[in-house]
């Protein structure tokens, strides 16, 4: 096959799923190592396709839905506990945390694409933070950061928020 039309393969594998495909997943399903997977993943996003990697692999963007998004600012330790029960207080509630966001005084605004819709999603993230021995991005801001979430309508937003605010994981400054 050649790699005009592996990428277009590799494009439709992903319009199709519903759920992210690792590297190592989609190479074996083409039948090439997971470094060609990258390096096409690199060219189908340069030629203008809306892919994402997020830590639970590679996913279709989200096409402009209208489903309510809002951003919330955070603030509580590294501590692998705050992080998971912070976590799952949204996707108990309905929402989606879509990525999380710090300003850097030197780089500016730093975002990591998350896309955790489940306490599967959030345990296999709490996993790689343990396994990679990183650090969540929050600890460059003293735990400051912000998260983009989405739910299928205001009121179960409203309710993430009210939960949030009431196990104190929200900035004061920003309720």
């Amino acid at each position: 096959m050649s790699s005009e039309l592996r990428r277009a393969e590799l494009a439709e594998i992903l319009r199709e799923s519903v759920h992210a495909l690792t590297g190592s997943q989609l190479s074996e399903r083409l039948g090439v190592t997971r470094q060609v997977i990258v390096a096409d993943i690199a060219l189908l996003r340069a030629a203008g396709e809306g892919i994402i990697a997020t830590p639970q692999g590679y996913l279709r963007a989200p096409s402009m839905n209208k489903r309510p998004r809002r951003a919330l600012a955070s603030r509580h330790s590294a501590a692998l506990e705050h992080i998971r029960e912070e976590l799952n207080v949204v996707v108990d509630y309905g929402g989606t945390i879509l990525d999380v966001i710090i300003e850097h005084p030197l780089y500016g605004e730093i975002t990591g694409s998350l896309h955790l819709s489940s306490r599967h999603d959030v345990e296999v993230f709490i996993k790689k933070l343990q396994d990679t021995h990183a650090e969540p991005l929050s600890v460059l801001t003293g735990g400051l950061h912000l998260h983009t979430i989405e739910a299928k309508d205001e009121a179960t937003l409203t309710r993430i928020v009210e939960e949030l605010a009431r196990r104190g994981f929200l900035e004061k400054d920003y309720q």
